[in-house]
């Protein structure tokens, strides 16, 4: 029952955006075990391990934002060979 518990919670935690399902699934299935393991608390770990989860891939797309930007003001500034 359990099981059914923390699938429907990261289902519907999921579901409702999109964007904020970016890292939420693999965070609550790694929080959830981690939540059984550590006294029969799998809600509650899935429910961090999602916040957790997005957080760092939000954290991961902001790097790769930065990155590209600096890849095309550094194509920006470079001269054009004619």
């Amino acid at each position: 029952m359990n099981n059914v518990k923390i699938f429907l919670a990261t289902a519907l935690v999921a579901s409702t955006s999109a964007s904020f399902a970016a890292g939420c699934l693999s965070g609550a299935a790694v929080g959830g075990v981690g939540g059984h393991l550590a006294g029969h608390h799998g809600i509650a770990g899935a429910a961090v391990g999602c916040a957790v989860g997005h957080h760092m891939a939000v954290k991961q797309q902001r790097k790769a934002d930065a990155a590209a930007a600096q890849q095309r003001a550094a194509a920006a500034s470079a001269p054009a060979n004619k």
